[in-house]
Parts: structure tokens; sequence; C-alpha cells
């Protein structure tokens, strides 16, 4: 175990002392199905065959148990299981059909993230359904920074483009070569939405540096537009001039290691530092160009 007993226990008595169910608005028994397989698990109870009978029995029938039993339990081993278990569990706890209060949601990521991070884990939200989020669970480490890519998200009201971001959030670290086609795809997609929302359409499949270009240009973020008398006129041209060059660098880190591809299957694997450079140069441009569109549009 990574995640320590302390730790857990930690956990389990805030939501014990503060009475929060784990279940939610869930009923208890659908709950725990969701997680296990409950008519395999053993019963505590002679009178029952399986784990979903004695529950059903002590939970509901009788309701002699705690609600806190589920803890100190040694079929779900929570305190002393594995690190995957336990963590499964609390995310469980925050999926939008257990929990419809965004803002009990919030409280309780804050308090088991506080507990968490003494032994280097964190919740984060890695995908979205209906605008809700889907948590996950990875090592505290390297994060990038994209509310500006979010606010973006919800600015366009786009469920495909909050996909992308939490798809490239929750790869860096275990599939970068994940994160960095869908950094390419994040840059089409703005790219497209900006062009499509200024009424300029493209003809044919258009590659990413062409749609980067075209975008650029419709902008006016082109070395040619920036007049002679600007101050720093040179360094914003040079500026300017490196943003192309930036997602034909996407396009061909992808075709090399992204997703999207078939490789050979001897080819090396690339780290999770450079899918951050990657993911971070793609999110920077793409909040750049919406900001600028956003801040022009007609």
């Amino acid at each position: 175990m990574n995640i320590s007993e302390i730790t857990r226990r930690s956990i389990t008595d805030y939501l014990t002392n503060k009475k929060v169910q784990y279940f939610g608005d869930m009923d208890e028994l659908d709950f725990l199905s969701r997680l296990y397989d409950l008519e395999a698990m053993p019963s505590h109870d002679r009178r029952c065959k399986t784990a979903s009978g004695d529950i059903t029995t002590h939970r509901v029938s009788f309701n002699d148990w705690k609600d806190d039993w589920v803890f100190a339990d040694e079929r779900f081993n929570l305190l002393k299981g594995s690190d995957e278990n336990f963590l499964r569990f609390l995310c469980e706890m925050l999926h939008p059909l257990v929990r419809r209060s965004p803002k009990e949601v919030n409280d309780l990521v804050k308090i088991f993230n506080k507990h968490l991070a003494v032994d280097g884990w964190e919740l984060y939200a890695k995908d979205h359904i209906s605008r809700r989020r889907i948590f996950g669970t990875r090592p505290i480490g390297l994060k990038l920074d994209l509310r500006g890519s979010r606010a973006m998200a919800a600015a366009l009201d786009a469920d495909y483009v909050h996909r992308q971001i939490s798809r490239m959030e929750a790869a860096i670290d275990n599939e970068p070569d994940l994160a960095i086609g869908t950094a390419k795809e994040f840059v089409e997609t703005v790219c497209k939405t900006i062009l499509s929302e200024r009424k300029i359409q493209l003809s044919g499949c258009t590659d990413i540096p062409t749609l980067t270009k075209e975008t650029l240009k419709e902008l006016k973020l082109v070395p040619e537009g920036v007049p002679e008398q600007s101050r720093g006129s040179e360094i914003l041209r040079r500026v300017l001039s490196n943003l192309a060059t930036i997602t034909q660098g996407i396009a061909e880190i992808r075709g090399l290691y992204g997703t999207g591809h078939g490789r050979d299957a001897k080819t090396q694997p690339i780290k999770s530092r450079h899918a951050k450079l990657v993911v971070g140069a793609a999110v920077a441009l793409a909040t750049f160009l919406f900001e600028t569109h956003k801040e022009t549009k007609p």
C-alpha cells in the first residue's frame, strides 16, 4: 500500500463524524453493486447466502449495523486492501449518479485530496458526462494549468472540448502517446470552431499547419499585420511567425509518437515530460487563438 491506513482512517473518520453517507443519493445496495459482485461475496449471517442478503437484512430490515459498517468489513477491505480498491471507492462516491450536489462533490474532493496528498495521490476530473465531472486518481506530479482551456470549453458550451481536455490531462502520465494525439486534435478543434464562427469555409481535407495558418490569417495574427511603428514590432513579427511552427512540430511529433498512426512495434515510447511539453504548447496556442477570436469577433 502506498496510501497508509492512517490516511484511510482520516478520510473514513471524517465521513463518519460529519455523517456523510458514502452512497450519496443512491440506495446503499445499488451503490455497492456498482463496485462489487455482491451475489458472489459470502454472507456474515448464516440466515443469508450472499453479501447482498445480509446487507439487506441488517441495513434495511433490522437496520442494526452502524452507518460506517462498510469501512470495517473485511470483504471490502477498504482500510487495509489495495490502493486501487480504496481509490476506486472514493471516486465512485463522487460520481454524478451517486451525488447530485456539485457543492457536496467539491467539498469532498478538497477533503479527500488534503489527506491523500500526504501519501502522494490526488483525485482529478478525468472526464465529463453532461458537464459533470467523472473522477480518476493519479500520483501527484508536475501538473499543467488547464484553466484557460477549460474556460474556453465552457464558453463554447462544448462537451467534446471538455472531453479532449480531460483526456489530455488523464493521459499525460500513463499514456503520453494518447495525450500527444489528443493535443493535435484539440488545436484542430479550436481552429475549426473559430473559422466556423467567422463563417470561413475550407475545402477538402485540411492538415493542421494549413488550418492554423488560415486561422492566424483570419485573426490577423500574421507578421504582415504588425505596423512598423509598433514598439517591439520585430519581436512581435518573430513570435507570430513561430506560431505556425508550433503546430507543424505538434503534427510531426504526433506522427512519430502519438496515437492515430500505426508505428513499428519496436518504436520506443515517448516520455511523460515530452507529452507535457506538447500538450502545454497546444493548450497555450489554442487558448491564445480563442481569446483573440473572442476579443476581435465581428
